[in-house]
Protein backbone atom coordinates (compact mmCIF):
# COMPACT_ATOMS: atom_id res chain seq x y z
CA UNK A 1 0.00 0.00 0.00
CA UNK A 2 1.20 3.38 -0.91
CA UNK A 3 1.09 6.40 0.92
CA UNK A 4 -0.18 9.27 -1.64
CA UNK A 5 -0.48 13.10 -1.50
CA UNK A 6 -2.75 14.62 -3.97
CA UNK A 7 -1.97 18.71 -3.79
CA UNK A 8 -5.01 20.52 -4.97
CA UNK A 9 -8.53 19.03 -4.12
CA UNK A 10 -9.91 20.58 -7.76
CA UNK A 11 -11.94 18.20 -10.36
CA UNK A 12 -8.69 16.38 -10.97
CA UNK A 13 -7.44 15.81 -7.44
CA UNK A 14 -10.41 15.04 -6.07
CA UNK A 15 -11.04 12.12 -9.32
CA UNK A 16 -7.16 10.71 -8.60
CA UNK A 17 -7.51 11.02 -4.80
CA UNK A 18 -11.06 8.46 -5.03
CA UNK A 19 -9.35 6.30 -7.37
CA UNK A 20 -6.18 6.24 -5.88
CA UNK A 21 -7.69 5.11 -2.40
CA UNK A 22 -10.61 3.19 -4.62
CA UNK A 23 -6.98 0.53 -5.61
CA UNK A 24 -6.16 0.11 -1.76
CA UNK A 25 -3.39 3.26 -1.06
CA UNK A 26 -3.67 5.80 1.86
CA UNK A 27 -4.46 8.53 0.26
CA UNK A 28 -4.53 12.37 1.44
CA UNK A 29 -5.54 15.39 0.18
CA UNK A 30 -4.21 18.83 0.70
CA UNK A 31 -6.46 21.48 -0.72
CA UNK A 32 -5.56 25.16 0.39
CA UNK A 33 -9.36 26.47 0.59
CA UNK A 34 -11.58 25.23 3.09
CA UNK A 35 -14.24 24.20 0.56
CA UNK A 36 -12.83 21.29 -2.12
CA UNK A 37 -13.87 22.34 -5.89
CA UNK A 38 -13.97 25.47 -5.30
CA UNK A 39 -14.03 26.43 -9.40
CA UNK A 40 -16.05 23.44 -9.94
CA UNK A 41 -18.95 25.23 -8.11
CA UNK A 42 -18.79 28.40 -10.84
CA UNK A 43 -18.98 25.96 -13.67
CA UNK A 44 -21.61 26.48 -16.50
CA UNK A 45 -22.53 29.60 -14.66
CA UNK A 46 -23.03 27.29 -11.02
CA UNK A 47 -25.01 24.95 -13.01
CA UNK A 48 -21.92 22.45 -13.82
CA UNK A 49 -21.64 21.35 -17.25
CA UNK A 50 -19.70 18.22 -15.95
CA UNK A 51 -18.59 16.59 -19.51
CA UNK A 52 -19.36 16.21 -23.03
CA UNK A 53 -21.36 13.15 -24.22
CA UNK A 54 -18.52 12.16 -26.63
CA UNK A 55 -18.31 8.92 -27.58
CA UNK A 56 -15.21 8.89 -30.15
CA UNK A 57 -11.67 9.95 -28.47
CA UNK A 58 -11.05 11.07 -31.75
CA UNK A 59 -13.47 13.54 -31.55
CA UNK A 60 -12.44 14.30 -27.80
CA UNK A 61 -8.99 14.96 -28.87
CA UNK A 62 -9.60 17.04 -31.75
CA UNK A 63 -12.03 19.31 -28.78
CA UNK A 64 -8.74 20.16 -27.24
CA UNK A 65 -6.66 22.46 -29.58
CA UNK A 66 -3.50 22.42 -27.10
CA UNK A 67 -1.76 19.30 -27.20
CA UNK A 68 -4.70 17.48 -27.56
CA UNK A 69 -2.99 14.02 -28.93
CA UNK A 70 -1.02 14.04 -25.70
CA UNK A 71 -4.36 13.22 -24.05
CA UNK A 72 -5.47 9.45 -26.09
CA UNK A 73 -4.32 7.72 -23.31
CA UNK A 74 -6.15 9.16 -20.83
CA UNK A 75 -9.31 9.52 -22.57
CA UNK A 76 -9.19 5.60 -23.61
CA UNK A 77 -8.75 5.00 -19.91
CA UNK A 78 -11.78 7.22 -18.75
CA UNK A 79 -14.16 8.40 -21.18
CA UNK A 80 -17.01 10.92 -20.50
CA UNK A 81 -19.44 8.10 -20.04
CA UNK A 82 -17.30 6.44 -17.40
CA UNK A 83 -17.68 10.12 -15.95
CA UNK A 84 -21.40 10.27 -16.16
CA UNK A 85 -21.67 6.41 -14.64
CA UNK A 86 -19.40 7.44 -11.76
CA UNK A 87 -21.66 10.75 -10.90
CA UNK A 88 -24.98 8.09 -11.18
CA UNK A 89 -23.57 6.06 -8.83
CA UNK A 90 -22.97 8.63 -6.46
CA UNK A 91 -26.98 9.79 -6.52
CA UNK A 92 -26.43 12.59 -9.04
CA UNK A 93 -29.15 12.22 -12.48
CA UNK A 94 -27.57 13.54 -15.49
CA UNK A 95 -29.16 15.27 -18.81
CA UNK A 96 -27.60 15.83 -22.38
CA UNK A 97 -28.22 19.04 -23.43
CA UNK A 98 -27.46 21.49 -26.92
CA UNK A 99 -23.89 20.39 -28.11
CA UNK A 100 -23.90 17.25 -26.17
CA UNK A 101 -23.03 19.40 -22.64
CA UNK A 102 -23.94 17.16 -19.58
CA UNK A 103 -25.45 18.72 -16.67
CA UNK A 104 -26.89 17.87 -13.32
CA UNK A 105 -31.11 17.20 -13.88
CA UNK A 106 -30.62 19.60 -10.45
CA UNK A 107 -28.88 22.26 -12.37
CA UNK A 108 -27.04 22.45 -9.06
CA UNK A 109 -22.97 22.39 -9.23
CA UNK A 110 -22.61 21.98 -5.45
CA UNK A 111 -24.57 18.43 -5.99
CA UNK A 112 -21.56 17.55 -8.25
CA UNK A 113 -19.24 19.11 -5.63
CA UNK A 114 -20.75 16.85 -2.89
CA UNK A 115 -21.21 13.99 -5.41
CA UNK A 116 -17.01 14.22 -5.48
CA UNK A 117 -16.05 14.55 -2.40
CA UNK A 118 -18.28 11.34 -1.07
CA UNK A 119 -16.85 9.59 -4.10
CA UNK A 120 -13.27 10.58 -2.38
CA UNK A 121 -14.13 9.93 1.79
CA UNK A 122 -16.13 6.77 0.55
CA UNK A 123 -13.07 4.88 -0.84
CA UNK A 124 -10.90 5.88 2.62
CA UNK A 125 -9.35 8.81 1.37
CA UNK A 126 -8.52 12.07 3.65
CA UNK A 127 -9.22 15.43 2.96
CA UNK A 128 -7.10 18.03 4.79
CA UNK A 129 -7.05 22.22 4.44
CA UNK A 130 -3.69 22.71 3.95
CA UNK A 131 -1.27 24.80 1.18
CA UNK A 132 2.02 22.71 -0.24
CA UNK A 133 5.18 25.08 -0.25
CA UNK A 134 7.91 22.09 -1.61
CA UNK A 135 8.41 19.31 -2.31
CA UNK A 136 10.87 16.97 -0.64
CA UNK A 137 13.08 15.48 -2.89
CA UNK A 138 15.58 12.49 -2.35
CA UNK A 139 18.11 11.33 -5.40
CA UNK A 140 15.49 12.63 -8.74
CA UNK A 141 12.29 11.21 -6.57
CA UNK A 142 9.98 12.49 -4.57
CA UNK A 143 9.57 11.69 -0.78
CA UNK A 144 6.86 13.91 0.71
CA UNK A 145 5.62 17.76 0.90
CA UNK A 146 6.00 20.39 3.22
CA UNK A 147 3.08 22.48 4.34
CA UNK A 148 3.09 26.46 4.82
CA UNK A 149 2.91 25.92 7.91
CA UNK A 150 6.40 24.53 7.86
CA UNK A 151 5.03 20.83 8.34
CA UNK A 152 6.40 17.72 6.66
CA UNK A 153 4.57 14.92 5.50
CA UNK A 154 6.08 11.95 3.83
CA UNK A 155 4.66 10.35 1.04
CA UNK A 156 5.76 7.31 -2.08
CA UNK A 157 4.31 9.36 -4.32
CA UNK A 158 2.67 13.04 -5.13
CA UNK A 159 0.38 14.01 -7.37
CA UNK A 160 0.19 18.00 -8.05
CA UNK A 161 -3.71 18.87 -9.38
CA UNK A 162 -3.46 22.82 -8.00
CA UNK A 163 -5.13 24.06 -11.43
CA UNK A 164 -4.04 27.21 -13.45
CA UNK A 165 -3.98 30.90 -12.68
CA UNK A 166 -7.37 31.46 -14.02
CA UNK A 167 -10.32 32.43 -11.69
CA UNK A 168 -7.18 32.81 -8.64
CA UNK A 169 -10.56 33.64 -6.39
CA UNK A 170 -11.14 29.99 -5.99
CA UNK A 171 -7.11 28.94 -4.98
CA UNK A 172 -5.58 28.68 -8.70
CA UNK A 173 -2.75 30.77 -8.08
CA UNK A 174 0.06 28.84 -9.83
CA UNK A 175 1.11 27.08 -6.76
CA UNK A 176 1.78 23.97 -9.22
CA UNK A 177 3.88 25.73 -11.44
CA UNK A 178 6.43 26.62 -8.65
CA UNK A 179 6.58 23.22 -7.18
CA UNK A 180 6.87 21.75 -10.67
CA UNK A 181 9.98 23.81 -11.56
CA UNK A 182 11.45 22.55 -7.93
CA UNK A 183 11.18 18.87 -9.75
CA UNK A 184 13.09 20.41 -11.93
CA UNK A 185 10.16 20.69 -14.80
CA UNK A 186 9.60 23.43 -17.71
CA UNK A 187 6.44 25.59 -17.43
CA UNK A 188 5.42 26.73 -20.78
CA UNK A 189 4.67 30.40 -19.79
CA UNK A 190 0.65 30.53 -18.71
CA UNK A 191 -1.98 32.13 -20.90
CA UNK A 192 -5.52 32.64 -20.79
CA UNK A 193 -7.41 30.69 -22.76
CA UNK A 194 -11.50 30.43 -23.44
CA UNK A 195 -11.51 34.36 -22.36
CA UNK A 196 -13.62 37.26 -23.31
CA UNK A 197 -12.11 39.54 -26.24
CA UNK A 198 -11.32 43.24 -25.83
CA UNK A 199 -13.13 45.49 -29.04
CA UNK A 200 -12.21 48.43 -30.53
CA UNK A 201 -15.91 49.10 -31.95
CA UNK A 202 -17.83 51.58 -29.58
CA UNK A 203 -20.96 50.15 -30.62
CA UNK A 204 -20.12 46.78 -28.14
CA UNK A 205 -20.63 48.70 -24.69
CA UNK A 206 -24.13 50.05 -26.63
CA UNK A 207 -24.80 46.77 -26.57
CA UNK A 208 -23.65 45.74 -23.58
CA UNK A 209 -25.94 42.18 -22.39
CA UNK A 210 -27.39 41.34 -25.66
CA UNK A 211 -26.54 38.47 -26.25
CA UNK A 212 -26.98 36.85 -29.89
CA UNK A 213 -28.01 32.77 -30.32
CA UNK A 214 -27.63 31.09 -33.43
CA UNK A 215 -25.31 33.43 -34.65
CA UNK A 216 -22.05 32.11 -36.89
CA UNK A 217 -18.85 33.77 -36.61
CA UNK A 218 -15.37 33.89 -38.51
CA UNK A 219 -12.05 34.70 -37.30
CA UNK A 220 -9.65 36.21 -39.98
CA UNK A 221 -6.03 36.98 -39.15
CA UNK A 222 -6.15 40.29 -41.07
CA UNK A 223 -2.08 40.07 -41.56
CA UNK A 224 -2.65 36.66 -43.43
CA UNK A 225 -5.75 37.63 -44.22
CA UNK A 226 -6.77 33.44 -43.70
CA UNK A 227 -9.57 32.14 -41.68
CA UNK A 228 -8.18 30.83 -38.20
CA UNK A 229 -11.40 29.58 -36.94
CA UNK A 230 -15.37 29.67 -37.65
CA UNK A 231 -17.81 28.52 -35.08
CA UNK A 232 -21.79 28.73 -34.49
CA UNK A 233 -23.76 29.23 -31.41
CA UNK A 234 -24.30 31.85 -28.51
CA UNK A 235 -22.31 35.21 -28.10
CA UNK A 236 -22.69 38.11 -25.69
CA UNK A 237 -21.55 41.59 -26.01
CA UNK A 238 -19.77 42.99 -22.70
CA UNK A 239 -19.30 46.64 -22.28
CA UNK A 240 -15.16 45.88 -23.22
CA UNK A 241 -16.26 43.72 -26.42
CA UNK A 242 -17.40 40.58 -26.86
CA UNK A 243 -17.52 36.82 -25.26
CA UNK A 244 -20.56 33.62 -24.77
CA UNK A 245 -19.04 30.37 -25.59
CA UNK A 246 -18.14 30.62 -29.76
CA UNK A 247 -16.00 33.87 -28.56
CA UNK A 248 -14.58 31.98 -25.82
CA UNK A 249 -13.73 29.29 -28.39
CA UNK A 250 -12.34 31.31 -30.71
CA UNK A 251 -10.10 32.74 -28.30
CA UNK A 252 -7.95 30.07 -27.93
CA UNK A 253 -7.27 30.37 -31.65
CA UNK A 254 -5.95 34.01 -31.38
CA UNK A 255 -1.91 33.73 -31.22
CA UNK A 256 0.16 36.70 -30.17
CA UNK A 257 -2.13 39.80 -30.10
CA UNK A 258 0.62 42.35 -30.00
CA UNK A 259 1.98 40.98 -33.42
CA UNK A 260 -1.01 39.78 -34.73
CA UNK A 261 -4.62 41.40 -35.20
CA UNK A 262 -7.92 39.74 -35.95
CA UNK A 263 -11.00 40.45 -37.02
CA UNK A 264 -14.65 38.55 -36.05
CA UNK A 265 -17.35 38.31 -38.90
CA UNK A 266 -20.30 37.69 -37.26
CA UNK A 267 -23.28 36.48 -39.62
CA UNK A 268 -26.19 37.42 -37.97
CA UNK A 269 -29.17 35.46 -40.01
CA UNK A 270 -26.80 32.27 -41.03
CA UNK A 271 -29.65 30.46 -41.92
CA UNK A 272 -30.33 32.49 -44.86
CA UNK A 273 -28.15 32.93 -48.71
CA UNK A 274 -27.19 36.60 -49.09
CA UNK A 275 -29.87 36.61 -52.06
CA UNK A 276 -32.76 35.02 -49.31
CA UNK A 277 -31.88 37.66 -47.01
CA UNK A 278 -32.02 40.31 -49.51
CA UNK A 279 -35.49 39.00 -50.84
CA UNK A 280 -37.09 38.42 -46.79
CA UNK A 281 -35.91 42.84 -46.09
CA UNK A 282 -37.30 43.51 -49.82
CA UNK A 283 -40.84 41.67 -48.66
CA UNK A 284 -40.50 43.46 -45.11
CA UNK A 285 -40.63 46.69 -47.04
CA UNK A 286 -43.32 46.31 -49.61
CA UNK A 287 -45.41 45.09 -46.37
CA UNK A 288 -44.86 48.58 -44.66
CA UNK A 289 -44.02 50.90 -47.52
CA UNK A 290 -44.55 53.66 -45.00
CA UNK A 291 -42.78 52.89 -42.48
CA UNK A 292 -39.48 54.39 -41.18
CA UNK A 293 -35.94 52.79 -41.58
CA UNK A 294 -35.26 52.68 -38.01
CA UNK A 295 -38.63 50.89 -37.33
CA UNK A 296 -38.62 48.64 -40.61
CA UNK A 297 -35.80 46.26 -38.82
CA UNK A 298 -37.90 44.86 -35.71
CA UNK A 299 -38.46 41.63 -36.89
CA UNK A 300 -35.35 40.97 -38.58
CA UNK A 301 -33.00 42.10 -35.31
CA UNK A 302 -32.97 42.05 -31.48
CA UNK A 303 -34.22 45.81 -30.82
CA UNK A 304 -30.88 47.35 -28.88
CA UNK A 305 -29.24 45.69 -32.27
CA UNK A 306 -31.40 48.20 -34.61
CA UNK A 307 -30.12 51.89 -34.00
CA UNK A 308 -26.04 50.34 -34.19
CA UNK A 309 -26.81 48.47 -37.96
CA UNK A 310 -28.78 51.59 -39.12
CA UNK A 311 -25.86 53.83 -38.26
CA UNK A 312 -23.68 51.57 -39.67
CA UNK A 313 -25.69 51.27 -43.41
CA UNK A 314 -25.64 54.92 -42.90
CA UNK A 315 -29.27 55.68 -43.84
CA UNK A 316 -31.30 58.30 -42.30
CA UNK A 317 -33.35 56.96 -39.70
CA UNK A 318 -36.32 58.59 -40.18
CA UNK A 319 -36.36 57.52 -44.19
CA UNK A 320 -39.30 55.68 -45.59
CA UNK A 321 -38.62 52.29 -46.99
CA UNK A 322 -39.96 53.03 -50.24
CA UNK A 323 -37.26 55.26 -50.38
CA UNK A 324 -34.36 52.76 -49.89
CA UNK A 325 -32.36 52.51 -52.47
CA UNK A 326 -31.12 49.29 -53.52
CA UNK A 327 -27.42 50.41 -53.06
CA UNK A 328 -28.63 51.36 -49.19
CA UNK A 329 -30.67 47.41 -49.18
CA UNK A 330 -27.25 45.69 -49.98
CA UNK A 331 -25.48 47.84 -47.23
CA UNK A 332 -28.21 46.47 -44.98
CA UNK A 333 -27.72 42.76 -45.91
CA UNK A 334 -24.14 43.18 -46.26
CA UNK A 335 -24.03 44.09 -42.39
CA UNK A 336 -26.45 41.38 -41.52
CA UNK A 337 -24.12 38.69 -42.98
CA UNK A 338 -20.82 40.41 -42.18
CA UNK A 339 -21.02 42.39 -39.05
CA UNK A 340 -17.10 42.89 -37.98
CA UNK A 341 -15.43 43.64 -34.74
CA UNK A 342 -11.92 44.25 -34.46
CA UNK A 343 -10.00 42.46 -31.54
CA UNK A 344 -7.36 44.14 -29.82
CA UNK A 345 -6.88 42.32 -26.28
CA UNK A 346 -7.66 39.47 -24.55
CA UNK A 347 -9.43 40.30 -20.88
CA UNK A 348 -7.01 39.55 -17.83
CA UNK A 349 -5.87 35.88 -17.63
CA UNK A 350 -7.87 35.93 -13.69
CA UNK A 351 -10.52 36.30 -16.20
CA UNK A 352 -10.33 33.29 -18.11
CA UNK A 353 -12.10 29.82 -17.65
CA UNK A 354 -8.52 27.68 -17.90
CA UNK A 355 -5.60 28.60 -18.63
CA UNK A 356 -3.56 27.53 -21.65
CA UNK A 357 0.59 26.55 -20.55
CA UNK A 358 1.69 24.90 -17.75
CA UNK A 359 3.90 22.13 -17.23
CA UNK A 360 5.23 20.84 -20.37
CA UNK A 361 3.58 17.70 -22.14
CA UNK A 362 6.99 16.37 -23.19
CA UNK A 363 8.39 15.97 -19.30
CA UNK A 364 5.10 13.97 -18.51
CA UNK A 365 4.75 10.31 -19.00
CA UNK A 366 1.00 10.24 -21.13
CA UNK A 367 0.42 6.60 -20.38
CA UNK A 368 0.74 7.42 -16.82
CA UNK A 369 0.99 10.97 -16.02
CA UNK A 370 3.63 10.43 -13.91
CA UNK A 371 6.80 12.60 -14.33
CA UNK A 372 9.65 11.65 -16.58
CA UNK A 373 12.22 13.71 -14.47
CA UNK A 374 10.98 12.99 -10.98
CA UNK A 375 10.38 9.47 -9.59
CA UNK A 376 6.86 9.18 -7.84
CA UNK A 377 5.86 12.72 -8.68
CA UNK A 378 2.56 12.69 -10.95
CA UNK A 379 0.48 15.71 -12.76
CA UNK A 380 -3.21 15.90 -13.24
CA UNK A 381 -5.86 18.52 -14.47
CA UNK A 382 -4.81 22.32 -15.54
CA UNK A 383 -1.23 22.32 -14.27
CA UNK A 384 -0.68 20.82 -17.53
CA UNK A 385 -0.12 21.90 -20.86
CA UNK A 386 -3.57 21.34 -22.36
CA UNK A 387 -6.85 23.06 -22.61
CA UNK A 388 -9.77 22.71 -24.61
CA UNK A 389 -13.60 24.55 -25.96
CA UNK A 390 -16.07 24.86 -24.39
CA UNK A 391 -18.72 22.55 -23.69
CA UNK A 392 -17.48 20.27 -20.79
CA UNK A 393 -14.30 19.26 -22.67
CA UNK A 394 -11.59 21.16 -20.07
CA UNK A 395 -13.48 19.10 -16.66
CA UNK A 396 -13.53 16.15 -18.72
CA UNK A 397 -9.59 16.30 -19.02
CA UNK A 398 -9.25 17.00 -15.35
CA UNK A 399 -11.31 13.77 -14.58
CA UNK A 400 -9.23 11.50 -17.12
CA UNK A 401 -5.84 12.99 -15.99
CA UNK A 402 -6.96 12.30 -12.82
CA UNK A 403 -8.58 9.20 -13.34
CA UNK A 404 -5.29 7.86 -14.77
CA UNK A 405 -2.81 9.59 -12.33
CA UNK A 406 -4.66 7.93 -9.45
CA UNK A 407 -4.56 4.42 -11.25
CA UNK A 408 -0.79 5.20 -11.86
CA UNK A 409 0.33 5.98 -8.62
Amino acid sequence: MAKVIVIGGGAAGLLAAGTAAQRGNDVLVLERNDRPARKVMITGKGRCNVTNHCTMINELVANVPTNGRFLHSAFSRFMPTDMMDLLEAQQVPLKIERGNRVFPVSDKAVDVVDALVRYVVSNGAKIRTARVTGLLLSDNKVVGVKTEDGEQIPADRVVIATGGVSYPATGSTGDGYLLAQQAGHTIIDPKPSLVPLVCHEGFCSQLQGLSLRNVSISVMDTERYNEVYSDFGEMLFTHFGVSGPIILSASTHMKDLKKRKYEIHIDLKPALSYEQLDARVQRDFREAPNKNFINALDGLLPKKLVPVIVRLVGVKPSLKVNQVTREARARLVNQLKDLTVTVTAMRPVDEAIVTSGGVNVKEIDPKTMQSKLCEGLFFAGEVIDVDAYTGGFNLQIAFSTGHLAGTSV
